[in-house]
């Protein structure tokens, strides 16, 4: 897997052949997720550092999304589910039907916060018309967020990040078969990752926000570990397409982080990640925020400045 963004000195980041993008892509945009829709246009959803309400762009290219309008697709609640932390929404194509993931809190307890999956037939998804398909149910009724989906050898997957009191504290990385709706699974739930190592564990114990690509036989699945200050970095399991990716020992953990805080470029805490592919078909897009400073003061959950690059 060759992927070559981000982390340079130069303004523009570069992938192989000869794709150059001017970075950021979008300011206050945090868990970024790109997808390339048959139609001819790039669709962009992301964390509103307010977490109030789900946002779309799309555009023929990846760098017009810097400028593309944007539209709100849908709003918190006012009471009850969904109603505070709206986090890292992913919009996918399954089925004929568009379909947004996001994670949210309750009104009244903030963080108690679930996986939810919006819907809508409209060819145009900024054109409105989603529906609440309710919350994806897991065999744990514990904190979860970041669902992502993907299909392998035919199957097609639902993976997310989850506590497991029974494990610790913090988040793990799950995965299962997609059910008969694109909001249910069914079957074996593997606990595939869990954060063991000191770059994973600093400020939380964290594994979050798997995103997958396959290439060459092998699917690779990034994720996010650590707090989500300049500590936030990309790790990365490995499996082969053929295995059970079921089976936690399927899955290989690289011992070291593959992309993680630059002095030297100014780029700190980079992650939260999803994969795109250039306008040609010939590159992968790592799409993933970051900040341009090292120091927060308090909560960097409140910290606004997390920003979307390619």
């Amino acid at each position: 897997m060759t992927v070559v963004a981000g982390l340079v000195v130069t303004p523009a980041a570069q992938a192989s052949p000869a794709v150059q993008y001017t970075n950021p892509l979008a300011e206050q945009r945090a868990d970024p997720h790109i997808f390339k829709h048959t139609d001819g246009f790039y669709y962009f959803t992301a964390t509103a550092p307010e977490y109030d309400r789900i946002i779309l762009r799309r555009a023929t290219t990846i760098q017009g999304l810097a400028s593309a309008p944007e539209t709100v697709i849908w709003r918190k609640h006012t009471t009850g589910e969904m109603g505070a932390h709206i986090w890292a929404p992913e919009i996918h194509f399954i089925n004929g039907k568009w379909y947004v993931y996001f994670a949210a809190g309750r009104a009244d307890d903030i963080w108690k916060i679930r996986m939810y999956v919006l819907e809508t037939s409209n060819a145009n998804p900024l054109s409105g018309g989603w529906v609440e398909r309710g919350r994806i149910s897991t065999p744990l009724d514990t904190f979860s967020l970041d669902a992502t989906t993907f299909v392998a050898n035919g199957v097609r997957y639902l993976s997310w990040a989850q506590n497991d009191p029974a494990v610790g504290t913090g988040t793990n990385l799950y995965l299962a078969r997609m059910g008969s709706t694109p909001w249910t699974i069914t079957g074996t739930v593997a606990r595939i990752s869990v954060p063991t190592y000191s770059w994973e564990t600093v400020g939380h114990r964290v594994n979050e926000g798997p995103s997958v690509i396959e290439r060459n036989g092998r699917l690779f699945m990034t994720y996010s570990a650590s707090a989500t200050d300049a500590n936030y970095c990309l790790g990365m399991l490995t499996a082969s397409s053929t295995a059970n990716l079921l089976s936690a020992s399927s899955w290989s953990k690289t011992a070291t982080p593959v992309f993680a805080s630059n002095t030297s470029t100014g780029q700190y805490g980079p992650g939260h990640n999803s994969f795109t592919v250039s306008e040609d078909g010939q590159s992968d897009i790592l799409v993933y925020h970051d900040r341009n400073y090292r120091d927060i003061s308090g909560d960097p959950l409140n910290d606004p400045n997390r920003r979307t690059r390619v």
